[in-house]
């Protein structure tokens, strides 16, 4: 029996989001790559997930090519496809698995903007005034850098995850994964001058709200991010993410052992991780050049 391909998207984004509980952004980037596939493949006459040969993605992956795409957008797109017939192949709907040897074209990864530690301290002191918008972001600040967060997970922190006597923070990260990061003596301070300024009424209430009483969303919190970054460092990417590249590295260059940045950061992979490493070298080597008499 034939099965439709835009049948088997949606039963795996189906899949994606009850089962494997991935993250919105997540299953909604999935669903632009298949939906692009689902159009290509419509183009040219294939309905059907079994009419699709090793061959035709091959075709699919020039077409990406032709397009001028940059390697890291065609490989995600390629990774939608195969996690897809993976997905087909599994459940047994197709016999075989034409995208099991399509190849990623080789990219070289980018290393990612990280802002100095004096720009970090810069950029809390700047907001030291127990106004409602400094104290707002400087908790911002102090928790995307001081626990390495995703704006996604300082947006959906609760009361109810900050342990003040312990001196940890729970935080739910990708795929509905739970982890305990450390709550620093500093980062205790600001948060109790914040909620002092921003009272809660219950455990279940949203750790950082807006001046409104409101949850805050990841667009409110770049603006504040972009908005100030801009004032005390000149690096290209001013978002979010940035203060939580910034921590890793950070933290690295102080010797911290790698696995332990894994686990704060919620990484499931080690190599994830050492995208840091690398960073912290390439710093190494800058200091060395501009420094050493002999470089």
């Amino acid at each position: 029996m034939a099965v439709s391909l835009s049948q088997v998207i949606e039963q795996f984004l189906s899949q994606l989001s009850n089962i494997r509980r991935y993250s919105d952004n997540t299953v909604k980037a999935y669903k632009i790559d298949l939906s692009e596939f689902n159009n290509f493949c419509t183009a040219n006459h294939k309905f059907n997930i079994e009419e699709i040969s090793e061959k035709f993605l091959k075709k699919y992956l020039l077409f990406l090519v032709q397009r001028e795409l940059d390697k890291t957008s065609i490989s995600r797109k390629l990774s939608s496809v195969r996690s897809l017939f993976k997905f087909a192949f599994t459940n047994e709907l197709i016999e075989t698995n034409p995208a099991s040897s399509i190849p990623n074209p080789k990219t070289r990864r980018k290393l990612p903007s990280v802002v100095d530690v004096n720009s970090i301290e810069q950029l809390i002191d700047k907001n030291d005034s127990k106004t409602s918008d400094n104290l707002l972001a400087r908790i911002i600040f102090e928790l995307l850098y001081g626990c390495a967060l995703r704006v996604s997970e300082l947006c959906n922190l609760k009361y109810k995850d900050v342990d003040f006597e312990g001196s940890t923070i729970r935080i739910l990260g990708k795929g509905n994964k739970t982890r305990i990061v450390p709550l620093g003596s500093k980062s205790i301070k600001i948060l109790n001058d914040y909620l002092y300024e921003f009272p809660i009424s219950s455990q279940s209430d949203y750790l950082i709200r807006n001046e409104k009483n409101e949850k805050i969303y990841p667009r409110y919190v770049y603006r504040i991010v972009n908005r100030n970054l801009s004032k005390v460092t000149d690096v290209k990417n001013k978002s979010p993410h940035t203060l939580r590249h910034s921590a890793a590295t950070h933290m690295l260059d102080n010797g911290a052992d790698l696995r332990v940045v894994k686990e704060i950061l919620g990484h499931e992979n080690l190599s994830t991780t050492q995208i840091y490493t690398h960073v912290s070298i390439e710093r190494l080597k800058a200091t060395y050049k501009k420094s050493h008499p002999k470089s």
